[in-house]
């Protein structure tokens, strides 16, 4: 990988700190080892064969997979001890939050937890680049080269002002939010989700005359405010009692969700990484009035994203 990266057998040899002549006999050992040749080699440059452009990318995975390896087996020496390297979306509440912290330190004391707010897909780009070890994601996603946990669904109602007229109603359809634009998630955080609302909510008869991104529950709460404009959230998150202007009312028919589930990748799935799984859907359980969503047929998967069908 170096001397691909150096076009040069001295520097990539200053770079790795040894001699160039060790550092050209082992290419010359692996070229040998694999029956095909990697580098064109002259006396100014070196560069690429076809066999080593194609096979550069295999050898990045295997040394980041090797990585992976020993972190996974730092975390299950001397007790499961280590670094976990794991995310949450910034819509999953406080309370959550620490019953996840309080059940995964109570099945892992040894484990140092290095926890992040990501949105989907940031958790997707990070487990590509081997630096996450378990999340908590939204589907539908990409699920290619992940191992996933029990899906649990959260049931969405909305926020919206006091004084609109659809704050009327015990439990809102969606029909009544006519002419109030709405206060959305950016579209990069989860497409695939992103699109699916927007189209159940086109299903269900409310078409937004404009699409307003928030993320931070403030953020979203005066977007709701000051541009009469409404919000989706669970009740976990959105308290009726927290702003005497603001109203939260449950949907009617519950046509719009969050879908959870742990995720991992494929193969490794350790002691670590499933202790967050289970306390990840404990917490969901306790605080969130999650429940399974398991689907009544199988699951099936399309090139950009993954739909119950």
């Amino acid at each position: 990988m170096t001397v691909a990266e150096e076009s040069h057998f001295g520097r990539a040899a200053a770079r790795l700190g040894m001699a160039q002549p060790p550092l050209s006999q082992r290419v010359q050992r692996l070229e040998r080892e694999l029956e095909v040749r990697l580098f064109d080699r002259s006396s100014r440059k070196v560069a690429l064969t076809k066999a080593g452009t194609l096979l550069l990318p295999e050898a990045r995975e295997l040394l980041a997979r090797a990585g992976t390896l020993r972190a996974a087996a730092r975390r299950i020496r001397d007790g499961e001890s280590g670094l976990l390297r794991a995310a949450l979306s910034p819509d999953i509440a406080g309370a959550t939050v620490a019953a996840l912290l309080t059940a995964f330190q109570e099945q892992c004391p040894a484990v140092e937890l290095e926890l992040n707010e990501l949105s989907t897909a940031e958790q997707l780009d990070r487990f590509a680049a081997r630096q996450l070890d378990v999340g908590l994601l939204h589907h539908p996603c990409d699920v290619n080269g992940l191992e996933l946990g029990p899906v649990l669904r959260r049931d969405l109602g909305v926020l919206l002002p006091r004084a609109s007229p659809a704050a009327k109603h015990t439990d809102v359809p969606l029909t009544a939010l006519t002419g109030h634009d709405l206060v959305l998630f950016p579209r990069s955080g989860s497409p695939a989700l992103y699109d699916d609302l927007l189209s159940t909510c086109a299903r269900g008869g409310y078409t937004p005359p404009a699409v307003r991104h928030g993320r931070g529950a403030s953020f979203v709460r005066g977007l709701v405010l000051s541009a009469a404009a409404v919000a989706f959230a669970p009740r976990d998150t959105q308290g009726d009692s927290e702003d005497p202007d603001l109203a939260w009312r449950p949907l009617t028919g519950a046509p719009l969700a969050w879908r959870h589930s742990a995720a991992w990748p494929r193969g490794h799935g350790d002691v670590a990484v499933r202790a967050f799984a289970e306390a990840a859907e404990q917490a969901l359980r306790a605080t969130a009035d999650a429940r399974p969503d398991a689907p009544t047929r199988s699951m099936h998967l399309r090139p950009a994203a993954e739909y119950w069908l």
